[in-house]
C-alpha cells in the first residue's frame, strides 16, 4: 500500500508531466504571446501574404485542416499571395506536370477562393526524389502556381506604392549541400547544377541599393538555424555556411525556409530574422536554441503584414488560434 506522501509525488509527477506535454509553444519573451483569444492583427495599407511549408500528403495528418484555416485566415487579412517553402509533395515529389498527385495533395486541398490568388513556392528535398521540373512545367498548366524556375524573385509594391517595394529572393537550397551529390535519390538532380551562378544571381538582387526596396526577404527549403531535430544537422550548417555571409553583408531582414515541420523565429548576429514554416501538414518537436524567439510544435502557418517600416509576423495554428505575433520596426 502506498504511503500518502508517495501518492502525492506521484501524483505531482503526473500533473507536471501532462502540463509539460500540452506546452506546444515556447517564446523567450513572454510578451509575444497573444491572449487566449486574440484576433488576427490586420494592418491597414500594407502587403498581407501567407507562408505555409512541409505539406502534400492528399490531405492526410492535418494537412486538410490547416488548409481550411489558411482559407479562413486569407479572407480575413485579404491575403494577396501565398508563399510555399518546399516538400511540396509528400514522399517523394511528382514524376510529371501531370502526376495524380497535383489534384490529390494541390488542387483538391486549397479550394477556398482566396487561396486561388498566385502561390510562389520553392523546391524542398522531398521534391528532388522524383523530378523538380516537373513542378516549374505545371506553372504552364495551372493558373496560380507561379514556379517559373527552380530559383527566382518577385517585387512587390506595398499598397501600390513603386518607392516602398518589398523583394522576395526564392532560392534552391537543394545544390548548396554537398552530401547531396552522394544522396542515391536527390544525387542525380543536384548534379550538374551551377551554384556559383545561383550565388552571383543572389548576390546581383542583393546588393541593389536602391531606395525603394524598404525589405528584403529570401525564401528557401532548408534553414540556417533550428530549434528542431536538424540543430547541428549536415544541411543546416551547409546552408548556413553558404549563404549567411552573403545575407548579412546584404542586410537580409528575414530568411523564411521550412524542412522542419514546427513553427519557428530565431534572430542571429547581424540582426537577420529566421522564420521556419514547415507545420502545414506534419508537426515535430521543436525547443528552444540560444537564438530562438518562438519555438512551437504546432500545425499551421505564418501571415505577414509588411508596410514601409514595419513587418508584422503572425503564427496561426490548425485551429485558428494566434498563437505568436512580433513586428520588426526599420
Amino acid at each position: 500500500m502506498q504511503s500518502p506522501l508517495r501518492k502525492s509525488i506521484l501524483f505531482f509527477v503526473f500533473v507536471l508531466c501532462c502540463h509539460v506535454l500540452q506546452a506546444q509553444v515556447l517564446v523567450k519573451d513572454s510578451s509575444a504571446l497573444p491572449a487566449i483569444d486574440a484576433k488576427l492583427i490586420k494592418k491597414e495599407k500594407a502587403l498581407h501574404f501567407i507562408a505555409m511549408g512541409d505539406w502534400g500528403r492528399n490531405g492526410a495528418d492535418h494537412q486538410l485542416q490547416v488548409a481550411k484555416q489558411m482559407g479562413i485566415t486569407a479572407n480575413e487579412i485579404g491575403s494577396q499571395f501565398t508563399i510555399a517553402t518546399g516538400d511540396n509533395f509528400y514522399p517523394s515529389g511528382v514524376i510529371s506536370e501531370w502526376d495524380p498527385l497535383w489534384k490529390y495533395s494541390f488542387e483538391d486541398i486549397y479550394t477556398d477562393f482566396r487561396l486561388q490568388w498566385d502561390w510562389y513556392p520553392v523546391l524542398g528535398n522531398h521534391d528532388y526524389k522524383s523530378n523538380p521540373d516537373a513542378q516549374v512545367k505545371y506553372s504552364s498548366i495551372s493558373r496560380r502556381w507561379k514556379l517559373p524556375a527552380r530559383y527566382y524573385s518577385k517585387t512587390f509594391s506595398i499598397n501600390g506604392d513603386t518607392t516602398q517595394q518589398v523583394l522576395l529572393v526564392f532560392i534552391d537550397t537543394n545544390p548548396l549541400i554537398p552530401e547531396f551529390y552522394q544522396n542515391a535519390e536527390y544525387g542525380p538532380h543536384v548534379k550538374g547544377q551551377d551554384t556559383t551562378k545561383q550565388k552571383r544571381w543572389m548576390e546581383k538582387l542583393l546588393s541593389n541599393k536602391s531606395p525603394n526596396i524598404k525589405w528584403k526577404i529570401v525564401i528557401g527549403h532548408h534553414p540556417m538555424y533550428t530549434g528542431g531535430s536538424r540543430t547541428e544537422g549536415y544541411d543546416t550548417k551547409a546552408i548556413r555556411n553558404s549563404l549567411k555571409p552573403m545575407f548579412d553583408q546584404y542586410k537580409v531582414d528575414v530568411y523564411l525556409a521550412g524542412h522542419e515541420h514546427s513553427l519557428q523565429h530565431m534572430q542571429s548576429a547581424g540582426n537577420m530574422h529566421h522564420i521556419i514554416s514547415g507545420a502545414a501538414s506534419e508537426k515535430t518537436p521543436a525547443r528552444l536554441i540560444e537564438n530562438s524567439l518562438l519555438s512551437a510544435s504546432e500545425y499551421g502557418f505564418f501571415v505577414f503584414s509588411v508596410t514601409g517600416n514595419e513587418l508584422l509576423m503572425q503564427a496561426v495554428n490548425d485551429a485558428g488560434k494566434i498563437i505568436y505575433n512580433y513586428t520588426i520596426k526599420k
